[in-house]
């Protein structure tokens, strides 16, 4: 049973502060939280949601506004039960920082047939709004699997 979920991508900016709201929405009872694997390389610690994640959200009545960036860390892996990626190479970088959390990491887009979901952080915003349906397949497939 699974019940605290955490939703990882590279900075927390794009498409984890997404997948969190998205889950958060359909599985309400569980504890869903973000991270991402280079948010303090990429100097992005407690920044803001990218503009276009908040823009999809909030045309979509969600609310990411207070959402701040944060590292993933062996102790914060330690503390779920279950650690989503939005890439192959997520699960390896997710593996070396906490070994011990490899059998608990699976791909967001694994049950839509996805092994990656791309990062738009330089995209245009309607690469967002691409993301953002990929997204809600993913998680209507993961809340399906989880409830």
């Amino acid at each position: 049973m699974f019940n605290r979920v955490l939703v990882v991508c590279t900075g927390n900016i794009c498409r984890s502060p997404i997948a969190e709201v998205l889950m958060k929405e359909l599985l309400p009872k569980l504890t869903v939280e973000s991270a991402g694997i280079a948010v303090t390389k990429s100097h992005l610690t407690d920044a803001p949601a990218h503009p276009h994640s908040q823009q999809v959200c909030t045309e979509n009545n969600l609310d990411i506004s207070a959402h701040t960036a944060r590292q993933l860390t062996p102790e914060l892996c330690d503390s779920f039960d279950l650690i989503l990626v939005m890439s192959h190479a997520h699960i390896e970088e997710v593996a070396m920082l906490s070994p011990g959390s490899r059998h608990k990491t699976m791909l967001f887009g694994q049950w839509i047939g996805l092994g990656d979901i791309e990062d738009p952080i330089l995209e245009p915003k309607a690469s967002f709004d691409t993301l953002y349906k990929t997204l809600v397949r993913a998680t209507n497939a993961w809340a399906k699997k989880l409830s």
